[in-house]
């Protein structure tokens, strides 16, 4: 699937002048384990790989998937979206550190915690990694005033972006996380257990 210039830093390139390439997509949840997992081990182990062996032939992207049964998942997703706009080329660092820490967004940790609270947790941490905190919670934060109009559901500035993000994951029926497309396809021979071996197997069979 196409990844429009706004989503740019979901890509993860080792090529600064990458020709026609293999793209794996990765479906993954900020609050998901499982996703926590497969990025970990992407991210650390893989991509490396990628950059010394496939650095012209395999590009990934992040595709952030919400699961609306842990309601924090929509928010922790927005703090990705507000990255995106921000600091598009710290959206991996960003999201290696929130997986790192995701557990302090699981629902026994967020439910007793305004909405607004938990963004300012989520602007702290992207911080961390050397996003400005103040810009990340001024797109995220939601007034508790009408808008001019009246209107109650507000948003907040990453609202929009969010939706095209949503639209996108429905049109390929994704459900599941975490799920890796190999160009355009849902591969099942990858999962969270594969360990580095189990993916430079998979690259030596499946990238030519």
């Amino acid at each position: 699937m196409a990844l429009a210039p706004k989503f740019a830093g979901q890509k993860l390139v080792a090529s600064a002048q990458p020709k026609a390439l293999h793209t794996l997509e990765l479906y993954l949840d900020y609050v998901c384990p499982f996703s926590a997992k497969i990025f970990n081990t992407v991210y650390s182990s893989v991509f490396p790989i990628i950059k010394s062996k496939y650095a012209d032939k395999v590009q990934f992207i992040f595709r952030q998937q919400i699961q609306p049964w842990h309601p924090s998942s929509t928010l922790t997703h927005e703090a990705g979206v507000a990255v995106l706009q921000i600091s598009p080329d710290k959206f991996w660092d960003f999201s290696k550190a929130l997986f790192e820490k995701q557990n302090d967004y699981f629902d026994v940790n967020v439910v007793n915690e305004p909405r607004n609270k938990t963004y300012g947790r989520l602007a702290k941490l992207a911080s961390e990694v050397g996003i400005d905190e103040k810009k990340i919670y001024g797109l995220l934060e939601v007034p508790d005033k009408p808008a001019k109009d009246g209107s109650l559901n507000v948003g907040n500035a990453v609202t929009n972006d969010l939706k095209l993000l949503v639209k996108a994951a429905r049109l390929t029926g994704v459900h599941v996380t975490p799920t890796v497309l190999f160009n355009g396809v849902v591969e099942n021979g990858i999962s969270s257990s594969f360990s580095t071996s189990d993916w430079e197997q998979w690259l030596e069979k499946n990238i030519v």
